[in-house]
């Protein structure tokens, strides 16, 4: 006689893969990248810049006064150099920035932000303090300045092991 087990595979249960899918990290953090997202683009043409995407946003945040490479820019920003070169162009040709042949390295441009670039990230600012302020009427203010510093923790450790987005693998 046989006396190994057999496995009864159990039936999938949605109830509680519906539960469990409602707090995936993943989900939580692209709805809020989507809806900050969507509020910075319907926000910002009211404001006078009407061509403007939020996904230049990763751009204008790693900008400097005194100016930065396309490559490092790049770097900060965790994308390729050919995919910064490209949104530098469109927000050059929109007149937020502009950019001057390095005197170090002829073969490069530093790119930096001039007036209407300024009042662009002043703007971007001030949307994000209007998100952050229907946050804390949603949970409050203490429950957004934790959820604010788990975040940054999180990221300042990540970068520190990996740098800016760059060495991280998905497990399989």
């Amino acid at each position: 006689m046989n006396t190994e087990a057999v496995a009864v595979e159990k039936p999938f249960d949605f109830q509680f893969f519906y539960k469990v899918r409602e707090r995936t990290l993943g989900r939580v953090m692209s709805k809020m990248k989507r809806f900050i997202g969507r509020y910075i683009e319907q926000r910002l043409p009211e404001l006078g810049f009407p061509d403007f995407k939020a996904s230049y946003i990763a751009f204008l945040a790693n900008l400097e006064e005194d100016g930065i490479t396309n490559n490092e820019l790049a770097r900060r920003a965790g994308v390729t150099k050919q995919a910064m070169s490209k949104v530098v162009k469109l927000l050059e040709d929109d007149g937020y920035i502009y950019t001057v042949k390095n005197e170090r390295d002829s073969r490069s441009s530093q790119i930096f932000i001039n007036e209407r670039g300024k009042q662009l990230m002043v703007a971007v600012f001030n949307c994000m303090e209007e998100i952050r302020a229907k946050f804390e009427v949603i949970a409050g203010r203490e429950r957004v300045e934790q959820m604010i510093d788990t975040m940054v923790m999180l990221v300042r450790e990540i970068e520190n092991d990996t740098g800016p987005l760059s060495g991280i693998h998905c497990v399989q």
